[in-house]
């Protein structure tokens, strides 16, 4: 988690953004705060914030607009706030890059919590930085603490027990391990260490639950990711703590991997990459090979 947390919340409603701006102040943030969605766009721009809050409806432009647009420049995250509880209005918001949409009134205390589930997964850009061993101590990988399993450097599948990554031969340095520690399958490339993803050679540009979700997978291999897994994986908890996931939440994973599918070009029909296994979840189509 960086030193310096910033926060922007774009908010139409007095009541509701000073609710925002003390609760976010409570927790840590150096809030800025704008009362329409082209002010707050020029906030983002202007402070890099980690954190963005916006109201869906805006007196110039609404929400969803204002969350496409900060999405060009930005890896923060986004949370939506609406009074509207319909499926689509929940869909179309994650579909403009929002990490999660939270419907008014809601509770400071819940607010508070999601908002921390979500800083302490890495944004891009902020590269962890744990020493590898010497060829024979598994280092942690940057998700360790969510379970995910991990994936061995001979490419044997799904590790057992905590996440780890082996390292593969004598000492390596942090340098050397930042820039060339990667997950490959077949033209896809994911650099844990770097929040990076590349495709057939392009850079991917992705929104931070985007890539824990391929980050996931990846290291899952061929292992079936159920939705309530990845569900309790985005917000912060164990996969398999027995949280209640409701069908909405199953739905925003299928949007969520929609978009990501999208982003890497991946055919939903032929599924290259990421396949779908009906009634289950999902999983990659082959085992990543992880490369230092």
């Amino acid at each position: 988690m960086e030193d310096r947390r910033v926060a922007v919340v774009v908010e139409d409603d007095d009541d509701i953004r000073g609710l925002m701006v003390a609760l976010l102040g409570q927790s840590g943030f150096e809030v800025h705060a704008a009362s329409t969605g082209t002010e707050g766009v020029e906030l983002v721009r202007e402070n890099d914030p980690a954190l963005i809050t916006v109201d869906l409806g805006l007196p110039d432009i609404d929400g969803y607009e204002v969350t496409r647009r900060v999405r060009r420049f930005t890896d923060a995250y986004v949370v939506m706030l609406t009074a509207r509880t319909e499926e689509i209005d929940t869909l179309v918001g994650l579909d403009a890059g929002a990490d999660d949409y939270v419907t008014k009134p809601f509770r400071p205390r819940e607010m508070r919590a999601r908002i921390e589930a979500m800083m302490r997964r890495p944004r891009a850009g902020m590269v962890p930085s744990p020493a590898l061993g010497d060829g024979t101590t598994p280092a942690p990988a940057p998700s360790a603490d969510r379970g995910t399993p991990a994936v061995s450097a001979s490419g044997d599948g799904p590790a057992s027990g905590p996440v780890s990554v082996l390292a593969t031969s004598g000492p390596v340095s942090v340098l050397a391990t930042e820039t060339d520690l990667r997950l490959e399958l077949d033209g896809l490339v994911l650099f844990p260490r770097l929040h990076q993803v590349e495709a057939d050679g392009r850079e991917i540009a992705m929104t931070p639950t985007e890539f824990l979700l391929l980050e996931t997978l990846m290291r899952s291999g061929r292992v079936v990711r159920a939705k309530t897994e990845l569900s309790r994986i985005i917000r912060g908890d164990e996969p398999d703590n027995g949280s209640f996931v409701s069908a909405s939440d199953e739905r925003t994973i299928e949007v969520h991997l929609g978009n990501l599918r999208r982003k890497l070009g991946d055919n939903p029909k032929s599924q290259r990459w990421v396949q779908t296994v009906r009634g289950v979840g999902y999983r990659m189509a082959g085992t990543p090979q992880m490369v230092s």
